[in-house]
């Protein structure tokens, strides 16, 4: 399970000052899930700072993807025709959390398609962070099996549902950060029953159960592990991400292309 050590002064440190209050249950999951990450993945963006100095710095908002925000991380090139490997070397790496949560997925002996979904689950944070359950499923959906992108794109309002049939439990860190009055928002409650109900529940039940591993520090993956299940699973567009035309194109091209300002 996670070992990502929170310290809850240093995290609601970072939220900034008042924010806590105009902020609902659900976005201050996804900035405690984004912190974790962050904290794992090595990007620093003032985590632990005082939050006086929060009034004396403009910081980009709290949604921004990981390559937007300040953080001196160097952008190499890619090559003309990108392809999904080229995005984790270039783009997504050190990618941790998905690498871990997708060797859970593999190790213990789950379907191909919950490995590549839990490898993928969380890459679009580092385009955008606001609601990356559906922003993720949306940028990988032209790809991949639906079950894949479905999966993806519920598995943020399923974190807050305990299912005992797979021993998915209630993340205790959310009562220690946030206290036990925790409740998530109409909208999440909804998509929550609304997948409850699908048919591809438990493809997404499942991402949220190996998100649970993916936090653990000082573990680092090959991604070359996984090449042979992208292979069978994502539909590589010969001329390249971004440049196949697909309803997605623009995505993978600012993914690619994160300077440009038109």
């Amino acid at each position: 399970m996670a070992d990502v050590q929170v310290d809850r002064r240093k995290f609601l440190a970072t939220v900034g000052v008042g924010a806590l209050a105009t902020m609902n249950a659900e976005d201050k999951a996804e900035e405690l899930e984004h912190y974790m990450i962050d904290l794992l993945e090595g990007h620093d963006h003032g985590h632990g700072r005082p939050e006086h100095d929060e009034e004396q710095e403009v910081r980009a908002p709290r949604g921004t993807g990981n390559l937007f925000q300040a953080n001196g991380r160097e952008i190499s090139v890619m090559p003309d025709s990108p392809q999904l490997l080229d995005f984790y070397e270039h783009r997504f790496a050190p990618a941790r959390h998905v690498l871990q949560s997708a060797n859970h997925a593999l190790e213990t002996g789950q379907p191909e398609e919950t490995v590549l979904a839990c490898l993928l689950h969380d890459v679009v944070q580092n385009l955008i962070k606001v609601d990356h359950g559906w922003w993720g499923a949306q940028l990988i959906e032209p790809y991949v099996h639906e079950r894949i992108s479905w999966g993806i794109r519920y598995h943020g309002a399923l974190r807050f549902y305990p299912d005992d049939s797979v021993g998915y439990e209630y993340p205790d860190m959310y009562n220690r950060i946030f206290g036990e009055d925790y409740v998530p928002p109409k909208y999440i409650e909804d998509q929550y029953k609304e997948a409850r109900a699908h048919r591809y529940y438990m493809d997404s039940r499942m991402i949220t159960v190996n998100d649970t591993y993916g936090f653990e520090d000082g573990v680092d993956v090959d991604i070359g592990k996984f090449e042979d299940i992208i292979g069978r699973h994502w539909k590589a567009p010969k001329e390249g991400l971004g440049y196949d035309g697909s309803p997605v194109a623009h995505m993978w091209r600012t993914l690619q292309l994160p300077n440009t300002p038109l």
